[in-house]
């Protein structure tokens, strides 16, 4: 299916936002990246150079190719340029009702629109139902919210991952998901199709396994580099998953678990008492430099 899109806008130019834009510009589509704070955009922007810049000088870009794509990113400090938008993907703070007011806003934007814009969230483990039930009241002469809202999962780190996951809510039309589908294609990724379950089938699979890694961490049945060693070369695992939870951060890990509790109304998800001392003490992995394991200083 012809997804119909030339023009990606971001919301949140941090790592995830930052990431996603670059491969869009990459894949060909003019990119607006919007962020509420300055300092992040100029970082966005500074990484993009510097990551393209790698990329020439490992020879998966041409000159020719870092410049285009540099010339496809726009920076931007206001969402007013987000109506030339065809899909705009929110890759914000993991909080429902912040994304929620985001998506009330974006939807009483493409209202008064012509169009077939879609809105996508990146998020890891919200529901893409309750964000759009959120936007369920604005129509107008191209826009039924519910049916314009999907979810659109990258992974970390963006450029080198190849998984999409898309996730399709209630509500979601099967148009919304094909061309979702054909976006993530054309930025040279693997779209896979999943339904709007707490966790998704990423998290639901992977956040139990790192909870149990704490459990068996916190009852000493071996050590952190023995339980992440033991996984890696008994699974075949390129990263532990105690390695891992420090990672994606450690707060973000206990905040999911919550989320497959709540959903699935099961405690057999809730966080093992060790993830949330470690978050408590403000030891949240890799990006606070010290979480099960310690980070040297960047």
């Amino acid at each position: 299916m012809d997804h119909g899109i030339k023009t990606v806008g971001i919301i949140g130019a941090g790592q995830m936002g930052g990431g996603i834009a670059q491969v869009s510009a990459v894949a060909g589509f003019k990119t607006i990246v919007y962020d509420a704070f300055p300092k992040s955009l100029d970082k966005a922007k500074a990484d993009h150079e510097k990551r393209l810049a790698r990329d020439v000088e490992k020879g998966k870009l041409t000159a020719e190719a870092k410049s285009a794509a540099q010339g496809r990113l726009q920076y931007v400090s206001s969402l007013d340029t987000f109506g030339m938008c065809d899909i705009v993907i929110e890759a914000i703070v993991e909080d429902a009702k912040v994304k929620k007011d985001l998506f009330v806003r974006l939807g009483e934007m493409f209202a008064k629109i012509p169009g077939r814009q879609i809105i996508a969230s990146n998020t890891s483990s919200i529901s893409i139902t309750e964000l759009a039930a959120a936007c369920k009241h604005l129509s107008g002469p191209s826009m039924n919210a519910e049916s314009q809202i999907i979810g659109m999962h990258f992974f970390n780190p963006v450029p080198v991952m190849k998984l999409v996951e898309v996730i399709k809510g209630l509500g979601t039309s099967d148009e919304t998901t094909q061309r979702t589908i054909a976006l993530a294609r054309a930025m040279g990724k693997e779209p896979l199709a999943a339904n709007d379950r707490p966790g998704f089938v990423s998290n639901r699979v992977l956040m139990p396994m790192i909870n149990e890694a704490f459990y068996a961490l916190m009852e000493g049945v071996a050590g952190p580099e023995e339980i992440d060693g033991i996984m890696k070369l008994g699974c075949n695992f390129p990263m532990g998953p105690l390695n891992l939870a420090d990672f994606i951060g450690l707060d973000t890990c206990v905040h999911i678990m919550d989320v497959l509790a709540d959903g699935l109304n099961n405690d057999r998800y809730r966080a093992c008492p060790l993830l949330k001392q470690l978050v408590t003490a403000g030891r949240l992995g890799v990006k606070t430099g010290r979480g099960v394991f310690v980070y040297p200083a960047k």
